[in-house]
């Protein structure tokens, strides 16, 4: 009989060929980048992975995204986002992420009128639901597809697809916009957003894999995985936390002893401390 997975890939088949063209919003994720593949392979050249570039997308992330890209031959292009010109963006309330999908949605909107696309796609998946995710809302008010969660593939599938598929990004830790790290309230700036993206280039140098530095003006709160934090517990790397986050402008740095999880903002900003 076939495995539960192998129907679920083939419901995610039937899904994406129900459309004659396919422009996918790809970030270059494991959920985006599984997404992109299995439309390349359902669609061939009738599909176009579409990445969003702006301030609040690493350097890092965009390498990434163009080199599975280049590697799997899918068509790929980029386009600019412009979120950090809109004051409710920049606000940085808990719907801050609604305005960040609205821009790129209106912008691949755009690109599927002129290139004549038929649907775009975006890689939102069963594990999804159970977070706050605002954007999701401009998903729907933009019609957008959401083939991996229409097939119901959770997180861990998606990752065995990816792995199954060969994809580098399979076993990547989760990586969300570099604004999610900005705590609600505080206005997001690009001097802000490249403190947090050279603060955590610089966690990964120090052998870190999965983290967050989450901004909270003059402090930094460092989240570093349950498993590595052993590694963040002595005198040495408190010493090169100081040094690398001073030289950021932070007056304050504190290391999370809970350690990092995903959503962490979420949960101190909109349920409030555990009890």
């Amino acid at each position: 009989m076939m495995s539960e997975l192998a129907y679920k890939q083939q419901a995610l088949e039937r899904e994406l060929k129900k459309v004659p063209s396919l422009v996918v919003a790809y970030s270059g994720g494991v959920d985006s980048a599984y997404l992109a593949y299995a439309a390349h392979q359902a669609l061939g050249e009738r599909m176009l992975a579409v990445t969003a570039l702006s301030a609040s997308y690493s350097a890092r992330d965009r390498q990434e995204a163009e080199r599975c890209a280049a590697q799997f031959k899918f068509p790929h292009q980029f386009i600019e986002t412009e979120e950090l010109s809109n004051p409710a963006y920049r606000a940085n309330n808990p719907d801050r992420c609604y305005f960040c999908k609205d821009e790129l949605f209106d912008k691949l909107d755009e690109l599927v009128a002129r290139l004549g696309y038929d649907a775009i796609a975006y890689g939102v998946n069963v594990d999804d639901q159970s977070d706050w995710r605002p954007g999701q809302r401009a998903a729907r008010e933009h019609k957008v597809l959401t083939p991996l969660l229409d097939a119901g593939l959770t997180k861990t599938e998606i990752r065995e697809l990816a792995r199954q598929a060969g994809l580098p990004v399979w076993d990547r830790p989760a990586s969300a916009c570099l604004s999610s790290r900005i705590a609600y309230g505080l206005e997001v700036t690009p001097e802000r957003l490249r403190a947090v993206e050279q603060g955590e280039e610089a966690l990964r140098a120090l052998g870190f894999r999965q983290f967050r530095v989450r901004h909270h003006d003059k402090l930094v709160r460092i989240e570093i995985a349950p498993e590595e934090l052993g590694a963040a517990l002595t005198a040495e790397i408190a010493a090169k936390f100081v040094e690398i986050f001073k030289a950021l402008g932070f007056t304050f740095i504190t290391l999370d002893l809970e350690g990092y999880r995903q959503g962490a903002l979420n949960f101190v900003e909109l349920k409030g401390p555990s009890r």
